[in-house]
């Protein structure tokens, strides 16, 4: 049959400190301040982050890609999949440099995402300003929104 003694006689200071591990990765599983989990934010990964929003004629997505030239960017379209490729080149001035720390990211990266609806691939306009990568594509008229009537 089961004690009924207080959890602290029957060694909860195991059971405490799990509790306590539990709490830890649950604050530091978003520990960039993002809705992108640690993991993909370790040192040397580079992960832009994207909004996805749709109209009545167009889904548009806008990524976070600073640093990176517009030569270096490459945008693929496969179906209702969206495809961002490119690199982050780092910039190196001075041989002579002591660094104290590094946390900027450098690399070639890959960020994919599924579109809500089909989109048409003739008709789709990219552009880039200010570290924001901004891809605008026409929808399909079959994605269309149509009321079908109930009898």
């Amino acid at each position: 049959m089961f004690e009924l003694t207080p959890w602290k006689k029957r060694g909860g200071k195991v059971i405490s400190r799990f509790g306590r591990e539990l709490d830890w990765m649950a604050d530091h599983f978003w520990d960039h301040g993002s809705m992108i989990p640690a993991r993909f934010l370790q040192e040397k990964a580079l992960f832009p982050v994207l909004d996805i929003s749709e109209s009545k004629k167009e889904i548009m997505v806008k990524a976070e890609i600073p640093g990176v030239e517009a030569d270096d960017l490459d945008v693929f379209l496969d179906g209702r999949t969206l495809i961002i490729k490119g690199e982050k080149k780092e910039e190196k001035e001075d041989d002579d440099e002591n660094y104290h720390r590094m946390e900027r990211s450098y690399g070639y990266f890959s960020r994919t995402a599924q579109l809500p609806v089909d989109v048409d691939p003739s008709k789709v306009e990219a552009s880039y300003r200010k570290g924001v990568l901004k891809v605008v594509l026409k929808k399909t008229r079959a994605s269309e929104a149509k009321k079908i009537e109930v009898r």
